[in-house]
């Protein structure tokens, strides 16, 4: 009887970011031949940037409430038993020891993001891992059971093929939208794809004056007129428009209504922490009727001077000096320290997002190991899917989970 002889499982991987360079890891521990193709120089280019600098390697309040999908239960199956304590787990594997912050962010020890790339560089080495830099692919197809991948440097073929390329989120990092060709050549649907965790556009004017301050604020959007969602945290006014976290936390939904052509307006509290009431009685109480102080510097005594300017504008007050104002004057005051309004634009665009939402249709995607319903053989990981979190360190966790996963094939 003729003895069958079975053929060594090839791996390649398109792109060594966190999602690619944990399951080479994976990988090659279970004894197959893998090889990374890189476009950069460098490989955990994006890696490297995370966390400003840090590396925020994930949460320790991971549940599915903190990512995005137009198939939710994607996601929620591709977290199941893999939670923080396992992600930890694997980077004390590889040497990397974490510690975690008060607000429930995950970071290396080290607090810097280069131990991260260094470690996970050398764990892959070290195990073999062909690592090709400096190589862009251009065109990848299936034929007779194997994937042929046409690159820069040469053609490579394998019997698996990895799809971790990323977004186009940070093209400067090296985000691009060849995951999402490479895709569509293999016959997968996409989702629409729009800028997430990026900073916003105004066409209100009164930004320019206030460019460069920043309040604890507190931020609603309204889409056609209509209130969506509320966000906490830092607001900055730029000459743009505005960033900071707050506005990072909101854009995504800013995105999704501004792709569906709404009309968006953010409505920003610069004052949360004070009622309007109690914010009435401080101006009306301070108030020297006689004073010809200038409006803006009485409101110095409260604000930032820029912003001061800013409200005054919006506030369309009749009054120019302290001694002018009285209850109407002020409460036009307040509402717009209570209700300071900017129409929204546009986002910043992919170039600026930190992510992107949308990508591969995660339908026709198994959660088990991330293969391919419709192409054996074939494995979408990361940010290419359609699968977004959260900012505080949950993109990053869905990349190493996509790695992990693996293990099971």
């Amino acid at each position: 009887m003729e003895k069958r002889v079975l053929m060594q499982k090839e791996f390649i991987i398109i792109g060594a970011g966190a999602s690619g360079l944990c399951s080479a890891i994976i990988l090659a521990r279970k004894g197959f031949q893998v090889t990374i193709i890189e476009q950069n120089k460098k490989v955990g280019k994006k890696l490297l940037a995370t966390g400003n600098g840090r590396c925020n390697i994930t949460n320790t309040n991971i549940s599915p409430t903190h990512f995005h999908s137009q198939n939710p239960n994607f996601v929620k199956d591709i977290l199941k038993g893999f939670d923080t304590a396992k992600i930890e787990e694997f980077f004390n594997s590889i040497g990397i020891k974490l510690t975690k912050a008060d607000d429930g962010k995950v970071y290396p020890m080290s607090l810097q993001a280069s131990s991260v790339v260094n470690a996970l560089e050398y764990e892959a080495s070290n195990l073999g891992v062909n690592i090709i830099t400096e190589c862009k692919v251009n065109s990848v197809k299936r034929q007779n059971d194997k994937f042929i991948l046409q690159t820069t440097k040469d053609t490579y073929t394998s019997t698996h093929l990895v799809i971790a390329t990323g977004s186009l989120a940070y093209s400067a990092l090296g985000g691009s939208d060849s995951g999402y060709k490479f895709a569509s050549l293999l016959s997968h649907p996409l989702i629409p794809k729009y800028p997430t965790l990026v900073q916003l556009k105004t066409s209100t004017t009164y930004t320019k004056i206030c460019s460069g301050v920043k309040v604890d604020a507190s931020v609603k959007l309204y889409a056609n007129g209509e209130f969506v969602v509320q966000k906490d945290g830092d607001v900055l006014f730029t000459d743009y428009g505005v960033s900071g976290l707050a506005i990072l936390d909101i854009s995504r939904f800013v995105s999704m209504h501004l792709a569906q052509f709404a009309y968006c307006q953010l409505q920003i509290d610069i004052m949360p922490h004070i009622s309007k009431d109690k914010l009435t009685h401080m101006l009306l109480s301070s108030i020297d009727k006689t004073s010809q102080k200038p409006l803006w510097l009485y409101l110095n005594g409260f604000v930032n001077h820029k912003l001061a300017k800013a409200i005054i504008q919006h506030s369309k007050t009749k009054a120019k000096y302290e001694g002018d104002l009285n209850r109407k004057e002020i409460a036009k005051i307040v509402y717009s320290i209570k209700n300071f309004s900017l129409d929204i634009e546009d986002t910043r665009g992919f170039d600026r997002a930190e992510v992107v939402a949308g990508g591969v249709d995660t339908t026709y995607i198994k959660p088990k190991n991330l293969e391919s319903k419709l192409i054996p053989n074939l494995y979408f990981l990361g940010e290419v899917l359609d699968v977004d979190g959260d900012r505080g360190g949950y993109n990053l966790h869905f990349a190493w989970v996509c790695g992990l996963r693996m293990v099971s094939i």
